[in-house]
């Protein structure tokens, strides 16, 4: 113990800014190459020891200063200056290459948003300050659920972005992709965040296609002490059922560094506010609106956006058909019946799901340097909450929770990480099930069709006219429905609700798993002449969830599916020319049990003339298919969505269905061939024959039976008994024939010629035939400029190209439960009609190649006095897209063009008043999901699903009160008012009008 006593060195000093001269609280102070570094106290000043004898590199650091490395030869007494950061570009980043390099030299496009950017972004929050970073776009489904997208194909719940929080991949195991930051990182707690747009696989394994999103939490080390804030304000928006309601937002932080060796952290949050509201009551069947005139014209079929139970569809010939059929109706009914599907009467959203939005966050992570050089961390990540998600339908997470814990140890040169991640559903229900399920539990559908089809033909016969008669038959069929605000209805959605989907609820209950051990190694200290970097990870999902999402319950499954995967990558870069071109290559090899191999490289080269700097790269990526797209087997109201695996295909006999697109020209031509005169000849030919021989032989039977008679009493000699009948039959015969055929052909001609046409184009009606399999790839090119002019203007630009193969996208298979009778009239429609088919949603891959290309740019300039001006614009353009028999579109789901505008000052002249004010713009564009597919095969797709242009202004002022060690923030978004919406069946987006303190103990 004397021995290492007498060996410790002793640095000691203290801090200060260079203009003022008074001392710096907070400033992070660490030894280069070593796990060890302290932060200065309220005074600036700071002390630590250390093993090694001078001289030794030491980095001093602090947001918003000039970063300074330097060599200590006298240890003691030290005064540093630091300088406040005016020069822009100077940011350091690590997602791009694993470690640590300027963003200047970064070999692929890379954005960055630390705590003073976020301090000054009028966003209500650091992950809707998001939106403002250069090529993001945003899909918010509710306050608290917001998915970022880049570079196109975007989602509410995007499974082509990996989101990672110290290192942990924040995709819950069920859901498949990150949800937003309602069980992430308190804002407190925020150090920064790196965006990596573009395909990062090569470093960072499967799913990383399209884009990185890293966040890092602060080190306890290095942020020592106590930070709260509380937020509060009013939200803002005219389609809620009350427009103007209260937010509250609080966080508290402290952290604690006992010694050298010992520190811990721990964050508490909490959000509580009434969600924004998804009213779009588009009809996406095409045309109408809900009203007193929903079972007129184009409103018979309707479907609206957000009202659910109205999937329910039924063709009315059909259902007449079947009454017809079971004796309920006289066979002259039919002809009353038009050849057109109704559907059912729906509930709106508000009805069915909750919007009492609120979130739990708790954060707490212990560190304790082994040694100089190694540092062990035990970290748990918790989150609680409830809010709106849409996907395949819209979804209420109620008592949604997930939990992230790890264990890792990490050095100078490496890093090994151990983490699980636990999904818990909570409470949570599809609305749309349950709009289903509750018409299903107060009449089920045979009924209220059957119901519906009964009333309208004898309305129809009682005289009304047609749009009349199917008002009337929707109030006979809708008689004694719940309605909302009733006691009746309350307490079926309670029930309902609660009812998992495997018991035709709508509640699913997800406890999955994930559980992921890594390695990283840096080769510096072995290997000189280049920068040789390796790492490995080994991942295992477990799927629970009771047989309500996926197919869990299956035999042999015991409740669980379990999924293993594995990779590897290596990474070498070499600096050539005098520091002039850095060369970087990488490749990555990863395995999925249900997969072949995937094998993804990257190759760039930077070359640096001084503050300018042009970049090359060629980046490949893949996503392996979800954990969905595995396994999922899940009932929505439009189909039941199946995983991609060969057991469904087994399981649900797929090969024996039909494509949407095949189904949907089946059902053109049969339509146009029963249009067809000659069709109709045919068809009139047919009852005519059909008539002539059941009237022949009702009147040869009766006159026979009348001839008999006669001769029985000896008014007809027996003799002439067939002459007579022949005679009475010729007589009577052409005017029963006449009698009854115009009234048949008026009643039977329609579906004749329909059988007839359907007959003739059977051959047209091919079935699905699946392909294999297989994990999406992605390779993209990209060139991309970075300079700083003058040190005051800074350019980011970039230009990329992507080529996609095996997209994975969803085909909609139509399967018939009546079966199609070549030769047999009359032929049941089968698949034409939504009583007579099943719906099945099955993942595949295009066999299509698709492209998609794109540019950003980037601009900030720095005026003089503080004031800051920038703006970005950013293009998405998918180039070409050819539907297949697997995937018929696209979901690009991206605006053409998204542009930022803003100016700001941190401290106007020195008066402790900062501000910022950003303009946001982006173009309409067609979004296409399952979520918005019409119910009806005959409608096309995505004929009215517009996501209209956003236009909004967003700002803030912010005063420091020093003596307080406080910020006093007023801002607001959306401040023209306008709703606007981000993703097609999603809420209405309002305003925001907040005000903050935030309260930190190191403030400077």
């Amino acid at each position: 113990m004397s021995t290492v006593a007498l060996a410790q060195t002793k640095i000691a000093g203290k801090i200060v800014d260079d203009q003022s001269g008074t001392g710096l609280a907070g400033v992070s102070l660490a030894v280069k190459g070593r796990q060890i570094g302290t932060i200065t106290d309220n005074k600036g000043a700071f002390s630590l020891s250390m093993s090694a004898a001078p001289p030794v590199t030491i980095v001093v650091s602090m947001v918003g200063y000039q970063t300074q490395e330097m060599v200590l030869t006298t240890t003691t007494d030290l005064v540093i200056k630091l300088s406040e950061q005016a020069i822009l570009g100077q940011e350091v980043v690590v997602s791009a290459s694993r470690v640590e390099e300027s963003v200047m030299k970064s070999p692929v496009a890379v954005e960055k948003m630390d705590i003073r950017t976020i301090q000054n972004s009028p966003a209500p929050n650091f992950f809707d300050a998001l939106a403002n970073l250069k090529g993001v776009d945003m899909a918010t489904q509710g306050v608290l659920f917001k998915s970022v997208n880049m570079r196109g194909f975007g989602s509410t719940g995007n499974p082509r972005t990996v989101q990672m929080i110290d290192g942990m991949d924040n995709s819950a195991p069920g859901l498949n992709f990150p949800i937003d930051n309602i069980v992430g990182m308190p804002e407190q707690d925020v150090e920064s965040v790196e965006l990596l747009p573009g395909a990062a696989s090569a470093l960072y394994g499967p799913n990383a296609i399209n884009g990185l999103i890293l966040m890092t939490s602060k080190n306890p080390f290095r942020y020592q002490g106590l930070s709260a804030n509380v937020k509060t304000g009013i939200m803002s928006a005219n389609n809620r059922d009350q427009t103007n309601t209260g937010f509250y937002d609080a966080s508290i932080r402290y952290a604690k560094a006992f010694n050298d060796k010992l520190a811990f952290k721990v964050n508490f949050s909490y959000i509580q506010a009434k969600d924004w509201q998804a009213t779009n009551y588009d009809n996406l069947n095409l045309g109408g609106n809900p009203g007193p005139g929903r079972g007129t014209g184009v409103n018979l079929n309707y479907d609206g956006t957000n009202i659910y139970g109205d999937e329910a569809q039924a063709n009315i010939r059909s259902v007449g058909q079947a009454l017809i059929t079971g004796g309920q109706l006289p066979a002259a009914a039919l002809a009353l019946f038009p050849d057109r599907n109704i559907s059912r009467t729906g509930y709106i959203e508000q009805s069915l799901v909750d919007y009492n939005t609120r979130s739990f966050k708790f954060n707490g992570a212990v560190h304790y340097r082994l040694s100089e050089k190694v540092e062990a961390i035990a970290q748990v990540n918790y989150g609680f909450g409830t809010t709106v998600y849409t996907g395949a339908s819209r979804y209420s997470l109620r008592d949604f929770a997930l939990t992230q814990a790890k264990l890792e140890l990490r050095g100078d040169n490496f890093t090994l990480r151990a983490y699980t991640t636990q999904e818990r559903s909570g409470k949570s229900y599809a609305a749309g099930l349950v709009g289903v399920a509750m018409n299903e539990a107060w009449k089920p559908s045979t009924t209220w069709f059957g119901q519906y089809a009964g009333a309208f033909a004898q309305a129809r016969g009682a005289g009304q006219s047609e749009d009349a008669a199917h008002q009337t038959a929707r109030g006979v069929a809708d008689q004694g429905r719940p309605l909302p605000g009733t006691e009746a209805f309350t307490s079926l959605l309670d029930r309902v609700r609660d009812t998992p989907i495997s018991q035709g609820g709508g509640g699913f209950s997800d406890k999955s798993n994930m559980y992921h051990v890594e390695g990283l190694y840096n080769f510096k200290e072995q290997i000189k002449f280049a920068d040789f970097l390796i790492g490995a990870n080994y991942r295992m999902y477990e799927l629970r969830s009771n047989g309500t999402l996926f197919a869990d319950q299956a035999e042999g499954r015991n409740g669980r599916i379990g999924i293993n995967e594995y990779g590897a990558f290596a990474q070498v870069s070499k600096t050539l020319l005098d520091d002039h071109l850095k060369l970087t290559g990488s490749i990555r090899y990863d395995k999925n049990q249900n997969f072949k191999g995937q094998f993804t490289p990257r190759i760039s080269a930077v070359t640096t003339f001084g503050d300018h700097n042009i970049r090359l790269s060629y980046q490949t990526g893949f996503r392996i298919p979800t954990t969905q797209n595995q396994y999922i087997d899940l009932q929505t109201p439009a189909a039941r969505l199946v995983g991609g695996l060969p057991e469904f295909v087994t399981r649900y006999n797929l090969t024996n269905s039909y494509s949407r697109p095949v189904v949907a020209a089946f059902g053109a031509a049969v339509l146009q061939a029963a249009a067809n005169p000659t069709t109709i000849s045919q068809a009139e030919a047919l009852i005519t024959q059909q008539v002539t021989q059941q009237v022949t032989a009702a009147v040869t039977a009766q006159v026979t039976a009348q001839v008999n008679a006669a001769v029985a009493a000896g008014q007809i000699p027996a003799a002439g008994a067939t002459t007579a009948i022949q005679n009475g039959v010729n007589s009577v015969l052409p005017g029963a024939i006449q009698a009854q055929l115009p009234g048949a052909i008026q009643a039977n001609r329609s579906a004749i010629a329909q059988a007839l046409a359907i007959n003739a184009n059977l051959g047209s009606l091919q079935t699905y035939q699946p392909k294999e399999f297989k994990p999406e790839r992605v390779a993209n090119y990209e060139i991309g400029y970075r300079g700083l002019f003058g040190k005051k203007l800074f350019i980011d630009a970039y230009y990329y190209y992507s080529v996609y193969t095996d997209f994975i996208g969803s085909v909609v298979l139509l399967q018939p439960t009546a079966s199609v009778a070549p030769g047999q009239l009359p032929v049941s429609t089968g698949v034409l009609s939504g009583s007579t088919r099943t719906a099945f949603s099955f993942p595949a891959n295009s066999s299509e190649r698709i492209t998609a290309s794109g540019w950003a740019v980037g601009v900030d300039y720095q005026l003089p006095k503080g004031f800051l001006i920038g703006g970005n614009i950013s293009n998405n353009t998918l180039n070409n897209f050819t539907p297949s028999a697997e995937v018929q579109y696209s979901s690009f789901n991206t605006p053409k063009y998204r542009w930022n505008l803003s100016v700001g000052n941190r401290n106007i002249g020195g008066s402790k008043i900062g501000f910022n004010v950003s303009f946001k713009h982006q173009d309409s564009f067609v979004w296409e999901s399952s979520v918005n597919q019409p119910t009806d095969t005959s409608i096309p797709l995505f004929q009215n699903t517009q996501v209209p242009a956003i236009s909004n202004l967003d700002a803030q002022v912010s005063y420091k009160v020093s003596r307080l060690k406080s910020i006093v923030k007023l801002g607001g978004t959306n401040l023209g008012g306008k709703l606007y919406y981000q993703a097609y069946g999603s809420a209405y987006v309002g305003s925001v009008y907040y005000v903050s303190l935030t309260f930190d103990e190191l403030l400077n």
